[in-house]
């Protein structure tokens, strides 16, 4: 319920604060005392559009606050939870609105965007009037209504599982088929890229160990010449080996005649031929290991070649092409493994389908019993409302190719106001006094079966006659048995019907400095007086206190 309203400087209203209690309360006061103005502010508080001009003149911003009691299991503490906003106490709702249109929204001291506000706000109170198009008029309640009437809210809900899983296993099933798609698009390419890389036989780092060896060979095939070179030198016809061990024994002989002086010159060639011997076996060494086939160079060459044409070929580099041969060879298992997984889907999704349409027309059936109920409970509130050649249809229409998470049924509320016209849609056919009370039948219908906890109706009495006026009350009063009703009114067979009683009038403040809007619960007697001038106008005479005295005794 809404426990208190606190509004500063909005319009004509400096400073409010407004305790309220369950049951019924009805605010009445003269044209043009602020009603339409505290409705505004609370509209403001329930997330409503923000305007500029509700900002009371000269004040920086306007202010208003709804502090809301729910049960712990209310629907709009799960928005709050679900928006990590604490929710252990009452619900508090705040707007502020400043005069160059902008507004600031908070729930519980935290700030939240006006969408949310007006999400939460939603679900804890709804206003109705004359000229009413939000709530019980917008047609995209009219099928929860329905359900909440029917009791079909698990049947609604296992179909809207039911269509999620639809979805998704039609989802599976056009993935698949793009999948199994591109492979066919790609097949011949990717069994020639398969045949192709497999006759290759590419392996990580290949690449580089065959250009080592490459650059190795080349290498010796660049030195082959020096060797050769060197080889002729060493040991060719003009060698200086057998030259020097030549010289060496003649001059050994001559140092066997006594020449010794040559010993030096014999030990020198010594250490020389020793030398030669040992550069020619290094130069043998050599030979031995810069000996190679020829053909290795131009076989190591065509190799690399071909790898490097190959990764060039598929846009890659050649440590990448065993990675390219599995990608096609996957390519083509999902080729021959899709098609067997795309039936899987595909029955998956048939059966999916089926649990769907079989949920979706129990539930239609369902609705329609109920809509048929819901028409007759309606109807036989219109009577009293002085609608009793009006009708209420509730146009049920099933489409069981449609295939939407509320199943099979397109469910608007109609009414016919007079024999033979054409039946329509609520806004559409039905007068503003029509309209308020086409939706209080409703509301009373509906109000133990998911009605918001807290009900305000903005005269929806206007234009009416004493009779009239007195079966809205009587229904106000038996929708506040189940629900919190605030009522704003202009007749005294409602206000005689409430709790407790508000009168909204102007004051002036500080001898004509400004007017301001005031609220103030009546007593007994001042109850009597306010209903006494509504019954009789701007001057209360006896005769409209003892006509006063005599409503609130009866109804009392």
């Amino acid at each position: 319920m809404l426990n208190t309203l606190s509004v500063r400087n909005i319009v004509l209203i400096d400073q409010l604060d407004l305790a309220l209690d369950g049951g019924m309360t009805v605010l009445t006061g003269e044209t043009g005392a602020g009603k339409s103005i505290l409705l505004d502010a609370l509209t403001l508080a329930l997330g409503g559009r923000g305007d500029a001009s509700l900002v009371r003149a000269g004040c920086d911003s306007g202010q208003v606050v709804a502090v809301l009691q729910l049960a712990k299991n209310h629907p709009a503490r799960a928005a709050l939870r679900d928006n990590a906003i604490p929710d252990d106490e009452d619900v508090i709702l705040r707007r502020v609105q400043y005069p160059d249109g902008r507004t600031r929204a908070f729930i519980n001291d935290q700030p939240v965007s006006a969408a949310l506000l007006q999400r939460v706000g939603s679900q804890i109170v709804e206003i109705h009037g004359q000229h009413d198009d939000r709530a019980l008029v917008d047609v995209a309640t009219h099928r929860s209504s329905l359900d909440t009437f029917g009791v079909l809210e698990g049947q609604a809900f296992a179909v809207r599982e039911a269509w999620s899983a639809l979805t998704d296993a039609q989802d599976a099933v056009m993935a698949q088929k793009a999948l199994v798609a591109e492979a066919l698009a790609q097949e011949d390419y990717a069994r020639h890229a398969v045949e192709e890389l497999s006759k290759l036989g590419a392996a990580v780092g290949e690449e580089e160990e065959l250009a080592e060896r490459r650059q190795h060979l080349q290498q010796i095939e660049r030195s082959a010449s020096d060797v050769k070179e060197t080889d002729d030198i060493l040991n060719g016809p003009s060698a200086p080996a057998p030259a020097l061990s030549s010289l060496m024994r003649r001059l050994l002989r001559k140092i066997d005649s006594g020449a010794t002086l040559f010993q030096p010159i014999v030990d020198a060639l010594d250490a020389s031929l020793i030398a030669l011997d040992h550069t020619s076996d290094t130069l043998e060494a050599l030979k031995r290991e810069m000996a190679y086939d020829p053909s290795e160079l131009e076989n190591v060459e065509e190799r690399l070649f071909a790898l490097r044409a190959a990764a060039r070929k598929h846009q890659t580099v050649c440590d990448e092409l065993p990675a390219i041969l599995k990608k096609y060879a996957g390519d083509l298992e999902m080729l021959q493994s899709g098609e067997t997984r795309l039936a899987a889907l595909k029955h998956a999704a048939a059966k999916a389908l089926a649990d769907y349409s079989a949920l979706a027309a129990t539930l239609s059936a369902g609705r329609a019993k109920a809509a048929a109920a819901l028409g007759e409970a309606v109807g036989a509130e219109l009577p009293d409302l002085k609608l009793g050649a009006a009708k209420f249809i509730v146009d049920h229409q099933v489409d069981k190719d449609r295939i939407a998470a509320s199943g099979f049924d397109q469910i608007a509320f109609h009414v016919q106001t007079n024999p033979g016209t054409m039946a329509g849609p609520l806004l559409k056919v039905a007068s503003g006094g029509e309209l308020s009370r086409f939706l209080l039948a409703l509301k009373v219908v509906l109000a133990d079966r998911g009605s918001a906890p807290v009900l305000i109706f903005d005269e929806i009495d206007t234009g009416v006659g004493g009779a009239v006026a007195d079966a809205i009350g009587r229904r106000l009063a038996r929708l506040a048995g189940k629900v919190q009703v605030l009522a704003v009114t202009h007749a005294p067979q409602v206000a005689a019907r409430a709790q407790r009683h508000l009168l909204i009038e102007k004051q002036a403040v500080e001898e004509g400095a400004f007017v301001r809007t005031h609220v103030k619960p009546l007593d007994k007697p001042a109850r009597r007086e306010e209903v006494a001038r509504m019954l009789s106008g701007a001057e209360v005479t006896a005769e409209a206190r003892a006509a006063a005295s005599k409503l609130l005794s009866e109804v009392g």
